[in-house]
Order: C-alpha cells, then sequence, then structure tokens
C-alpha cells in the first residue's frame, strides 16, 4: 500500500503512544482516525488503581520535543532527583539518579497527559478521534477493521492498544503471529498518600520513594496536587502475598510492620485496599509484529514489559519516533507501508528485548539490593569511573535514563561489561575500592574494553 502524502492511517486506542503517533503522523500530512473503547478522558475521571501516574525520561521527552508538545507538558512534570530509600528502622536516604543536574527523571499524570496528548492531536484538522468505540478484532483476510459498532477498511491500522491489544489477540488467533506472555508472580495495588494542610507534600517532594524488603517493597511518586501515588508490589501467594492478606484489616497490619513509616500517612488504606484492583505484571513477546502491509503492533501492545525500570511509556514514545523515522527514510517510489512495518520492527526488536529485560532485573535491585554494602559500593565506583571517563564509562542506569542516543540495546551489551570491570576493581572495602578506581589499572580495563561513546 502507497505512502501517498494524505493517505489515512487507523490507530487502535488513543493513550499515550496512539495519541503522540497521532501527533507525528499529522505532521506528515496523514490523515488519522483513532479509535478508543474508552470516554473522552478530557470529560471523564481517570481509572483508579491503575498506574495513575508514571516516570518520564530522556527518551519520552525527546519524543515529545519531536512532537512539538513538550511545553505542553511541562507544567505537569515534578522532578525526581534519585530514590528516597526508606528502611524498616526508620533511616531515610537519598541515592541520587546521576550526578549532573540535568539527569533527574519526572513524575507525570498518565490521565494529564493523556489529555495534553489528544488535545494536541485534535488541533490538526486531519485528526480524528471516535471514543466509546471498542475494536473486537482485525480481519486482514477482508481488510477489515472491526470495532463493537461498525466495521471499517483495516489498512494501514497501527495497533497501540496496550498489553492486552485486541488487535494482536485477533491476529494470533489468525495464525498471523505468535504470543507467549511471561507474568510475573507478583501483583501490583495502588495507594494514595494525600496532600498535608495547604497542599504541601507528606514526604520529599523531588524524590521517588523506597521502601524495599527484599522479596516486596512499596514505592510512592509525587503528583502536582500534593498527594503521592503509591504502589505495593507483592508476591501473588505464599507467606508474604496478597493471598495473606485476606482482609482490609490484616493490610493494615501488614503495612504496620513491614512500612510504619508509610501508614500514618494512608489514611484511607483499608478503604483503598478493598477497592482498587489487584494488577498482574508481565512482559508480552509478539512475533511478528506486523501482517502484510496492513497491521502493526506498537508500544504495549507488541512488547508490554513491566514497570520497574520506569521506560514503559518511554520505550513506546520511542517506537512512534522509531516509526516517524522509517517513514522519514521511505520514498513514494519502491516503498510501502509492508516494507516501513518491517523496516521499524528491525530496528525495534533488539530493543524491546533489551529493555525487557533490563526491567526484569531493576525490580530485583530495587526490592532487594538498593541498601546492599557491595551495590552501594559498585555504584560509588562507578560514577567514579564516569567522572574520569566520560566518553567511555556511563553506569548502565544513565544509559537507559538520561543516554537516548544509546540503544537500549547497547546499553544492556555495555552494562554488562562494566559490571565486569566494577567487579575486579571491588576490593570489598569503600577506600581500596575507591583508590582502585583512580588507579592505573581502572585506566586499561575501561580503555581496553569500552570503545569511546559517539558525542561522548
Amino acid at each position: 500500500m502507497s505512502l501517498a502524502q494524505g493517505g489515512g492511517v487507523n490507530i487502535v486506542g488513543a493513550g499515550l503512544a496512539g495519541a503522540l503517533l497521532a501527533v507525528l503522523l499529522a505532521r506528515r500530512g496523514l490523515r488519522v482516525t483513532l479509535y478508543e473503547r474508552r470516554p473522552d478522558p478530557r470529560q471523564t475521571s481517570p481509572e483508579r488503581g491503575r498506574s495513575i501516574n508514571l516516570a518520564l525520561a530522556a527518551r519520552g521527552i525527546r519524543a515529545l520535543e519531536r512532537a512539538g508538545v513538550m511545553p505542553q507538558v511541562e507544567p505537569l512534570l515534578i522532578p525526581m532527583r534519585g530514590r528516597m530509600v526508606h528502611e524498616l528502622s526508620g533511616k531515610v536516604a537519598l541515592q541520587p539518579y546521576g550526578q549532573r543536574v540535568h539527569e533527574v527523571i519526572y513524575s507525570v499524570g498518565r490521565a494529564d497527559l493523556n489529555r495534553v496528548l489528544i488535545g494536541e492531536a485534535l488541533r490538526h484538522a486531519s485528526v480524528s478521534v471516535q471514543f466509546n468505540q471498542s475494536c473486537t478484532g482485525v480481519d486482514p483476510a477482508r481488510n477489515l477493521l472491526q470495532l463493537r459498532s461498525q466495521a471499517v477498511p483495516l489498512a494501514p491500522t497501527i495497533a497501540t492498544d496496550g498489553a492486552g491489544s485486541a488487535v494482536r489477540g485477533s491476529l494470533a488467533a489468525a495464525g498471523l503471529l505468535e504470543v507467549r506472555e511471561e507474568w510475573l508472580d507478583h501483583d501490583y495495588k495502588e495507594f494514595t498518600i494525600p496532600a498535608g494542610a495547604g497542599g504541601a507534600h507528606a514526604l520529599e517532594r523531588e524524590a521517588l520513594h523506597i521502601w524495599p524488603r527484599g522479596g516486596f517493597m512499596l514505592i510512592a511518586l509525587p503528583n502536582t496536587d500534593g498527594s503521592f501515588t503509591a504502589t505495593l508490589f507483592l508476591a501473588r501467594s505464599g507467606t508474604h502475598s496478597f493471598a495473606a492478606l485476606t482482609t482490609p484489616a490484616a493490610a493494615e497490619q501488614f503495612f504496620a510492620r513491614e512500612f510504619p513509616d508509610a501508614l500514618p500517612l494512608m489514611p484511607r488504606l483499608r478503604e483503598e485496599f478493598a477497592r482498587h484492583p489487584q494488577g498482574q505484571l508481565g512482559t508480552v513477546h509478539a512475533a511478528p509484529w506486523h501482517a502484510a502491509g496492513q497491521v502493526l503492533l506498537l508500544g504495549d501492545a507488541a512488547h508490554a514489559i513491566v514497570p520497574f525500570h520506569g521506560q514503559g511509556m518511554n520505550a513506546a514514545f520511542e517506537d512512534c519516533v522509531a516509526l516517524n523515522e522509517v517513514l522519514d527514510e521511505a520514498s513514494d517510489d519502491g516503498h510501502d507501508w509492508d516494507e516501513v512495518f518491517a523496516a521499524f520492527e528491525a530496528r525495534r526488536r533488539p530493543n524491546a528485548a533489551a529493555i525487557a529485560r533490563m526491567a526484569v532485573e531493576n525490580y530485583t535491585e530495587m526490592r532487594d539490593t538498593v541498601l546492599d554494602a557491595t551495590y552501594l559500593r559498585r555504584k560509588t565506583i562507578a560514577m567514579q569511573l564516569e567522572r574520569r571517563f566520560p566518553e567511555r564509562f556511563i553506569p548502565r542506569y544513565s544509559m537507559v535514563m538520561f543516554h537516548p542516543e544509546i540503544p537500549y540495546a547497547e546499553a544492556l551489551r555495555r552494562g554488562a561489561v562494566q559490571a565486569q570491570i566494577l567487579a575486579e576493581l571491588d576490593a570489598g572495602d569503600e577506600a581500596a575500592s575507591a583508590a582502585r578506581a583512580a588507579s592505573a589499572q581502572a585506566e586499561r580495563l575501561v580503555s581496553e574494553r569500552l570503545t569511546p561513546l559517539a558525542g561522548g
């Protein structure tokens, strides 16, 4: 199918990725119709208990800037400069994300961001949105996009309808792709830490708060209204699990024992435990992401990941930029949507696999190792090496969060090399390790094993 200027594109799902993609495609002169199963978020209250706020990092910011919408998003953002770690003893300490002023991530409300992006999309006359239009599937053989109340021509359709994608499910049912879902044995539930007097935040405002407890954890992200959204990540079954919390009273007792400094800040804990859904966490693997030049899966629909690196939204936004770049490279002569979709998948698949792996690994780090002496010592060594060799050594977390020019796959590869270097320089003692990081041995290891980064 031709990429002719002014052609029409369907997008299934007017969430964050779908709305941003609509802006980018409209700026190319394409006609875009978004189909969204939910009501217009600009006229309704957000769903409670479902990822109320998210972490926006450099990759997502770059995508928003490419779409020209960052000025509209900036008022929604709260900077988070690091992890504020709450120990069981009550001790609290900030672990900065980076060592430069700009190395922060931002808390942003999902609903507020979605409202802005839909509004920006609809500023383009070539964009229309049909709300309350559930997609029931696609039929490539008959070139139909099936909606609950109608059927429309399918090609080309881009599915941004999330981890539970109806489009992906129908393609799998038709044998046009294979899907594998890897579910964690941990679930999540969200709670509220309300604002204090005068709308003040009850905790340090510019931090992501974390209560690591080994096999489980509580986190809290700030909101612009002075509240925090707290999320409990806990095993589905076992001694310390959601299954063991049989009543709201049992949940309150659990919080009193494990998060004693957080419980007084959560007056609605019992009510919210009973009312808010218990969400599942998993990784989606689909292959291929496209079918017959008619349908493409993008974002969570193609490669949903667990939320522990704060990169689900950022990766989906990066998908939007990547597709736009593939379209930049394609010409009307000799290129069609099938080739564009295939090129997009080839570009993004290795990076989607890399961030999926790193997201799972980051869960272990957040709940188990942020208080571990070896972890803290090696983090200090890494920051010292970054200062000494900024053109070669950037900690893996920083590559992912603050360096969108470094692909996820390259961050994973270099991160493994750097982890080995840190292990060799770690002397088991803070002072001795710092001396090794300043030594000729460190210079030799870094120069031999790590090539300079472009623009480093």
